[in-house]
């Protein structure tokens, strides 16, 4: 099986042509840089996304969180899930874990707020 990829790893955006056997990559072609392959190969056989987002304070104001690790891609719409339903309590600092273990990795605050 082939498939088309777009590398997201540096600004070059190189186009990524990937064989699949039997669920192994077995060639990448396309890549400029050796990061190229290694983003293919995982893309193929276990894509990862970290997670951006905002959520609620106790006081009614946002703030912006995001995953310190990367979760399994088919877990988004899940970890999105978890952050909707809680609040954040003040006072957070940068890198502060908000949510512990979801998915492997943990909600933290991407800035301070008093």
């Amino acid at each position: 099986m082939e498939k088309k990829l777009t590398c997201i790893v540096c600004p070059l955006g190189c186009s990524l042509t990937v064989q699949i056997e039997n669920g192994v990559v077995t060639d990448v072609q396309g890549n400029t840089c050796p990061r190229g392959k290694v983003y293919a190969e995982n893309e193929c056989t276990n894509p990862v996304r970290t997670i951006t987002s905002t959520m609620k304070c106790a006081d009614g104001s946002i703030i912006s969180v995001k995953t310190d690790r990367t979760i399994p891609k088919d877990k988004m719409t899940e970890c999105m899930e978890i952050i909707n339903q809680n609040t954040v309590k003040l006072p957070v600092s940068i890198g502060d874990v908000i949510i512990e273990d979801v998915f492997g990795s943990n909600i933290v605050a991407t800035q301070n707020r008093s």
